[in-house]
Order: C-alpha cells, then sequence, then structure tokens
C-alpha cells in the first residue's frame, strides 16, 4: 500500500440543459476553492445525464481530515454550497460523503 488519504464525494443535480454552464460555474467557485486548500491533492468532476437531469460528483482527495475541515470547516460532513448554486440545484443535499482511500 502506498498512501491513505481521505476521498469526498459530493453529488448534486441540474437540468441538463444548464449541465455546461454549471461545469463552468462550479470550475470557478469549488474547484478554485479545493485546490487553494492546504492539504487538497486532486479534485475530479463526473457528470451524468440522465434524460432532463444531469447528475454531478466531485470527488476530491485530502491528505487527513484536518485539510478537509479547512474547506469545509467544523462540520465537515455538511456539504458546502455557494450563493448562485440555487440558479443552477435542484435540491440542497445536506451532506457529503467521506472514504478512506488506500493506493497499491
Amino acid at each position: 500500500m502506498k498512501n491513505k488519504t481521505i476521498t469526498r464525494i459530493w453529488h448534486g443535480r441540474v437540468r441538463a440543459a444548464d449541465a455546461d454552464a454549471y461545469l463552468e460555474y462550479v470550475a470557478a467557485t469549488g474547484v478554485a476553492d479545493y485546490q487553494n486548500t492546504a492539504g487538497n491533492l486532486g479534485v475530479e468532476i463526473l457528470r451524468r445525464v440522465d434524460g432532463d437531469v444531469c447528475h454531478f460528483w466531485t470527488v476530491t482527495k485530502w491528505t487527513d481530515v484536518a485539510s478537509i475541515r479547512k474547506f469545509a470547516g467544523e462540520d465537515y460532513e455538511k456539504a458546502r454550497y455557494y450563493d448562485e448554486d440555487a440558479k443552477y440545484l435542484l435540491e440542497f443535499e445536506p451532506s457529503v460523503i467521506h472514504c478512506e482511500t488506500f493506493e497499491f
């Protein structure tokens, strides 16, 4: 085993028609904040169109929970949202998931 990190996964849904605009918005807000937080090891965005809805998952890798708290705050299990998210998101899921991640 090479490393153990923490992976944070957030899920959100937007109208499929807004998928490209939302991706640009997330890159300018969330991705920029992730990348500027000490302890962030990387960001991936997954997206899947399902009819009129587009699902997004942001998958971030972190050195440890302390690093995640620098991004998300003390209650790091809560999803972090931005002011203009209401323009795109169909709902606001209250929490994210964290997984220990092992590389081999």
